[in-house]
């Protein structure tokens, strides 16, 4: 391996990155309606045989190609794995969520991904998301724009929060969260065209880097939820901040993302509703 992962061919990383996405992908449609372990994750919602599979097919891969490089997953961290809970450093750290949208794909609700950025001393470099049922492969590389199956995506012209469909999701673990959450949406839902909330943050995030959704919001995600699709919204032209107009990370506790003028509207909307613990 090269001494220093900024020096790589990164048309060659991101190839190997959609080909270990790809292995996630071929693991969760074989898993599709036929699971037979299902599990609980304290505050952290459901986990399948599928989820814990494809991360194991796919940082495999990964680790086998880009031995050097960090890796923090979702399943692992739950499982313990120890992990610096900051940005990463000049060495590299892949970020993966094996299956976001694990209720959905639980209930057999078509609408779940894969996935996968790379953080280079705290930005993200490269990113994948993969939507199996849709066969659509979204990717990122920074500075190069954004596409899905190999097209140029743009974020949306629309400029006006009254006029946009928004999406949003809800993590009822934390009772102070979720009523943070209610007293949002209930003001936003009546200042906006629509919200609509396909439960997996990685796609949200990739609608609104195609244009589909004009803004996104959300409280207490996790890296692995949104590392890749701040990528793509940023390369499609959007921007990525917290509720309080900082720039996003993805170890942030809050973000927004979209249009540069919904974001700012969104923000003022979210103002009053805002606890102490959101950053």
């Amino acid at each position: 391996m090269e001494n220093s992962v900024k020096s790589r061919d990164w048309k060659q990383v991101l190839g190997t990155a959609i080909k270990a996405v790809s292995l996630g992908r071929e693991v969760l449609l074989n898993y599709f309606g036929n699971l037979e372990h299902i599990e609980h994750k304290f505050q952290a919602g459901l986990v399948s045989e599928a989820d814990k599979e494809s991360e194991r097919v796919i940082s495999d891969y990964l680790k086998k190609n880009f031995p050097d490089i960090e890796f923090l997953g979702e399943e692992s961290y739950a499982a313990g794995a120890k992990v610096q809970w900051e940005t990463a450093g000049s060495r590299g750290r892949w970020i993966l969520d094996p299956l976001d949208g694990t209720t959905n794909y639980i209930h057999r609700f078509p609408i779940f991904c894969i996935s996968l950025g790379l953080e280079i001393d705290g930005q993200i470099q490269l990113a994948v998301i993969d939507v199996p049922m849709l066969n659509e492969t979204y990717t990122a590389i920074r500075g190069e724009g954004a596409f899905v199956n190999g097209r140029k995506l743009s974020i949306t012209k629309n400029d006006k929060l009254q006029d946009a469909l928004l999406a949003t999701g809800f993590v009822a673990e934390h009772e102070h969260v979720i009523s943070e959450q209610l007293k949002i949406f209930n003001d936003v839902v009546r200042k906006s065209r629509g919200v609509r909330r396909p439960g997996a943050a990685a796609y949200d995030l990739a609608q609104v880097a195609r244009g589909v959704f004009d803004g996104y919001w959300e409280r207490n995600i996790q890296p692995w939820d949104a590392a890749a699709g701040i990528l793509l919204v940023e390369e499609a032209g959007g921007v990525v901040q917290t509720y309080r107009g900082d720039k996003y990370n993805p170890y942030k506790n809050s973000i927004i993302a979209g249009h540069p003028a919904i974001v700012k509207q969104l923000q003022s909307v979210l103002a009053p509703h805002i606890s102490d613990g959101t950053n």
